[in-house]
């Protein structure tokens, strides 16, 4: 919460970066809500673009040391985040590990949620992009934070359209614990974080927002 002293600091911030501006009492009560609402929602870095990038070559080296030459494995990234996870590690196992071209498809869940028809909230869905089968092929799954573990069951089922895979991995780059609702965990992660229902941790990527952390954000 902000105190008194907070608030002083505020208006004071506010009347003096409206110096020269057509000030009116709507633009100040504008101005006013969103610097509140930027002060009450405080966020933590929890990893650096240097941390993010030291624990990528970690997990790709994993993931070269249990499948090899990826010839009978598929990455599948989550949509919409877990799609820039799977490209990255694409392209550090093939341009820095130099493993042979590695199949990489965009699985989308929207229509399979199981909370699909209890919100007022029209879901938007993205796209699946799984050009090949998966029958008998050794999939992982990648997103960049496991919460619930909700999405991932849901994947599971959507996954069954393109074939039967001989076994699914899991992949995260953040692993929230205490928080699932289902007996789901993954086989790699990238970090392990305690947080609590009222925080969220957002993963940023440089392919979007201009450079890569995780940030720990409490409302």
């Amino acid at each position: 919460m902000i105190n008194v002293f907070g608030y002083i600091i505020l208006i004071r911030q506010i009347l003096s970066n409206s110096k020269g501006l057509n000030f009116t009492p709507k633009y100040f009560l504008t101005t006013f809500t969103n610097q509140t609402q930027h002060f009450i929602m405080s966020q933590k870095i929890l990893l650096t673009s240097k941390e993010v990038n030291i624990i990528l070559h970690r997990l790709a080296c994993q993931l070269i040391e249990k499948h090899l030459d990826f010839s009978d494995t598929i990455l599948v990234g989550i949509q919409p985040r877990g799609v820039f996870l799977a490209e990255r590690l694409k392209e550090i196992l093939e341009q820095e590990y130099k493993v042979a071209e590695i199949a990489l498809g965009y699985l989308d869940i929207t229509f399979f949620r199981d909370d699909f028809r209890r919100t007022d909230k029209p879901l938007e869905a993205n796209k699946t992009q799984i050009n090949f089968l998966v029958e008998n092929k050794k999939v992982i799954f990648i997103d960049d934070v496991l919460y619930t573990g909700r999405s991932i069951r849901s994947a599971l089922t959507a996954i069954q359209s393109f074939g039967r895979p001989a076994e699914i991995e899991l992949l995260v780059l953040i692993d929230r614990r205490f928080s699932r609702h289902l007996p789901i965990q993954p086989d790699y992660r990238g970090r392990q974080v305690d947080s609590i229902n009222n925080e969220k941790v957002k993963v940023s990527w440089k392919e979007q927002e201009g450079e890569d952390l995780v940030y720990l954000i409490t409302n």
